[in-house]
């Protein structure tokens, strides 16, 4: 208002100050002071001297006549008069103040933009942020003039009330963002430098290529092993003194993707598991997508390992829609959230000169403002945006050990080849997820057999070598969390096949389009291969190290700077691969399905496929949903294709066998949809347990692993053969809770991205409805594993003892003579 005031004084000095000399006449303003609009009025009152204008406004005829009779100059009153009138009339009429204040602000901006790309970039490169920064700059702009062309009748009818902020908000962004001195970038940009804030910058990375556990995370395996052993004493009613830490066996939770459906169910499952006292004795959680984004919250300050606090903050926090502007813009151009958001985007274009910026990491980063931000904003903790400091809630051992999962789509160049056959058959051998894992410790690809530092993650590298950004010791923040959520969430990235299979129901169900669905589906291959939107961008770790990783690694990865990674449901929505790795040992895998269709994707039969291809050792062949039209006969023929002939063979099947369902999906049927909300008339119930074998395959297929019945669950989990036990619980519909039922409720869509505080309960609800149905079967299964292993245990001892008494006695050290046997 100061300023308003100030515009109308300077307004009113000005006219008087123009009245005053139209009144000392025209004759006394020389040439030299005349601007554009006193020349005007001079030559209007020059016209009136030669009577153009023979009446004035406020002066009659003989008072005209009077004054030019006796030799008076005009003073020219009524054209003056007309000025002020008009003047005054158009001041009040039209906002001109504000447009003038924002045409001053706007000059400003583009001194300071200009500024500062010539300070942050050099002298003819065009980089990333500066790329960034002039879209930006310009889509400010944009906004700003579309804006205006509305009136405010027009604006009232279309726009929310949020909308007319719009353009007031996008502008502040852009000045937060525009890296000039005491812009919110500029701070950024200046702790990057920080090694109080940011420790990891001051330290070097190398690839670490092998095929073992990383030493951090053998260390925590030690002191899990306390933990899990005092907490399995307590799940069992035994005695902590009387169990051996190597019998206690190793148990894993692997969740499934979609969405905040996943984030909710998972929430519930894991809250029940906490709640019987089977958490405590895991040592392993791996997550997809929205799984993903509960290990995130778990592992936080928000929550401090409280399931239960979880639950409360999602009620607080997902019944806004993550995207919904006046939420999201306050968050980002806000402090304190605004900082810990916006850093991703900063040091990811300002400190890689090629990064790329898209639409899955502002879609991390509004997730981010949802899920990472507590109720209030104002608790919000920086310790929570980096994925490593998860370190400090599994130091001791005191929590399993998160495994978030991503993958890489390998489409090979098939250009130039021989044949559209030959080129087509490359394809169908090479192209394939590969899988990411990423844990506190390490970002690794069993694939490659290689891996980095996590707190490197975001870093170029070059031959296995971080390369620094500005050519000194300075070297990059970790990449944040947003971004990583972005990434584990990234669905939409899917190929055309997917998207394609979503719809593809509603297309059959029209009969005009039976014909042009099995044209699509007949290219389904082709499909396969675009994807419409782009995933997320990351410096490749392995970028030059041809000939020094594993030879499963594709050729083409030698090459790129950058690897694209996307939401790891794309190849499986159940993350087993990552606990099959080599040193996990995993005994006992516990499946929490919240898949869209649990029974129609079938994803345990995929990681059985696999594990088939791979050797996995004491895998359950056959698990997973039956399928109506497999027998024994064809099962034992898949078996006898798996076999390969060499290893290259069998590295090549083991990659088809990942993409195999992919390669020919199904959509849900009448009766799947039947059996996920009647379980009780379903093959599959509540809690549905595998065991399989631990030999060597031999020449002979094994016949499939049969679900495990009450009578025989114990018998079966305590044979010594008997190898990996899965747990597999689907969320299905329960009639002990009513109101919600993942076939048919629409909130639970995957593509849902808001839920009320009492659809969060419900879904909370049936979770721990669904595992109490089972909790008594798994807790028989996991003593008959312990047994197991004990009675192993025991036999390998007293092995062992044999032998020994056997060597002192070779040795002519036990039973001679004269130590009181018969003959003494």
């Amino acid at each position: 208002m100061g300023s308003f005031r100030r515009s109308r004084q300077l307004l009113a000095t000005g006219y008087a100050r123009r009245l005053s000399r139209l009144a000392l006449g025209i004759s006394r303003l020389t040439p030299a002071t005349i601007c554009g609009g006193t020349s005007k009025i001079a030559s209007r009152s020059s016209r009136s001297q030669q009577g153009q204008f023979p009446r004035g406004f406020f002066s009659s005829r003989n008072q005209q006549q009077k004054e030019t009779g006796s030799g008076k100059r005009s003073p020219v009153v009524a054209p003056a008069a007309l000025l002020v009138l008009g003047g005054s009339l158009i001041y009040s009429l039209y906002p001109d103040e504000e447009l003038r204040q924002a045409r001053i602000a706007r000059r400003r901006e583009e001194k300071d933009l200009k500024d500062a790309k010539d300070n942050s970039q050099p002298q003819g490169e065009e980089t990333a942020w500066s790329t960034f920064s002039s879209g930006f700059e310009r889509f400010s702009n944009i906004t700003d003039i579309e804006w205006s062309t509305l009136s405010d009748r027009v604006a009232d009818l279309i726009l929310p009330d949020w909308g007319r902020a719009l353009p007031s908000q996008i502008r502040k962004l852009q000045r937060e963002l525009s890296m000039k001195e005491g812009s919110l970038a500029n701070e950024i940009w200046q702790e990057a430098h920080d090694p109080f804030i940011h420790p990891e910058i001051q330290y070097s990375a190398k690839v670490r290529v092998s095929d073992e556990l990383c030493d951090e995370e053998k260390e925590f395996l030690a002191r899990r092993k306390k933990i899990a052993t005092a907490a399995l004493a307590k799940y069992l009613g035994l005695d902590e003194k009387d169990i051996n830490p190597d019998d206690v066996p190793t148990i894993a939770i692997c969740s499934s993707g979609g969405g905040l459906r996943a984030l909710v169910a998972g929430t519930g499952s894991l809250l029940a598991t906490q709640e019987d006292g089977l958490f405590d004795c895991v040592t392993y959680t791996s997550g997809v997508s929205g799984s993903c984004w509960l290990q995130a919250l778990y592992h936080s300050t928000l929550t401090n390992s409280r399931l239960d606090r979880i639950v409360d903050h999602l009620k607080s926090r997902i019944g806004v829609h993550f995207a919904y502007p006046p939420a999201a813009f306050s968050s980002v151009t806000s402090l304190p959230t605004s900082k810990l958001l916006l850093s991703s985007l900063v040091e990811k274009l300002r400190g890689d000169p090629k990064a790329d910026f898209g639409l899955v990491d502002v879609y991390g980063i509004l997730l981010a403002a949802r899920l990472l931000v507590p109720k209030g904003e104002l608790g919000v903790n920086e310790k929570d945006f980096k994925l490593s400091n998860q370190r400090e809630y599994i130091k001791y051992g005191q929590n399993p050990m998160p495994i978030y999962t991503a993958v890489r789509h390998e489409i090979p160049d098939i250009t130039g080849k021989a044949s559209p056959h030959s080129a087509k058959e490359i394809a169908k051998q090479e192209a394939w997820f590969q899988w990411f894992e990423l844990t506190p410790y390490e970002f690794f690809c069993e694939e490659f057999n290689a891996g980095i530092p996590t707190w490197a993650l975001g870093r170029r590298f070059n031959n296995g070598v971080d390369v620094p950004p500005e050519g000194n010791d300075f070297h990059l923040p970790e990449l944040r969390m947003p971004i990583m959520l972005g990434i584990f969430g990234s669905a939409f990235c899917a190929t055309l096949s997917h998207y394609y299979r979503e719809i593809r129901p509603l297309v059959k169900s029209l009969a005009v389009f039976a014909t042009i669905d099995g044209m699509i589906y007949g290219y389904n291959e082709d499909l396969e291969k675009v994807h419409p939107i782009d995933p997320a961008q990351i410096p490749n770790f392995t970028y030059n190290m041809e000939g020094k990783l594993r030879f499963t690694t594709p050729t083409t990865i030698y090459n790129n700077e950058y690897i694209q990674l996307m939401d790891a449901g794309m190849s499986n929505n159940l993350p087993i691969y990552p606990l099959l790795r080599p040193g996990r040992d995993v005994d006992i895998i516990v499946a929490f399905d919240a898949s869209a269709d649990v029974k129609t994707d079938n994803w345990l039969s995929v990681a059985d496929g696999y594990a088939r291809q791979r050797g996995v050792k004491g895998w359950p062949v056959g698990v997973g949903w039956p399928k109506e039209t497999d027998s024994t006969q064809k099962i034992e023929q898949q078996l006898e294709a798996a076999q390969a002939d060499s290893v290259a063979d069998a590295e090549n099947k083991v990659q088809q066998a990942k993409t195999s369902d992919a390669h020919h999906p199904t959509e849900p049927s009448e009766r799947s949809k039947h059996d996920v909300s009647h379980p009780e008339d379903s093959e599959l119930g509540y809690c549905t347990i595998w065991v399989g074998k631990a030999e060597e395959r031999s020449s002979e297929p094994p016949p499939p692993s049969k679900a495990l019945s009450d009578d025989t669950l114990s018998w079966h989990l305590t044979e010594p053969d008997a190898g990996i036990t899965v747990v597999y619980l689907p969320f299905l519909a329960n009639p002990k809770v009513e109101g919600v039922n993942p076939a048919t409720s629409d909130y639970m869509s995957t593509w849902n991205f808001v839920y009320t505080p009492e659809q969060v309960d419900k879904v909370v609800a049936l979770a721990r409805a669904n595992f109490a149905e089972g909790k008594d079967r798994i807790r028989r299964c996991v003593r008959a594993v312990y047994e197991r292993k004990k009675k192993m245990r025991e036999d390998r001892e007293a092995e062992a003892m044999k032998e020994h008494y056997r060597r002192l006695v070779r040795l002519g050290i036990a039973d001679r003579l004269g130590e009181g046997d018969h003959f003494s």
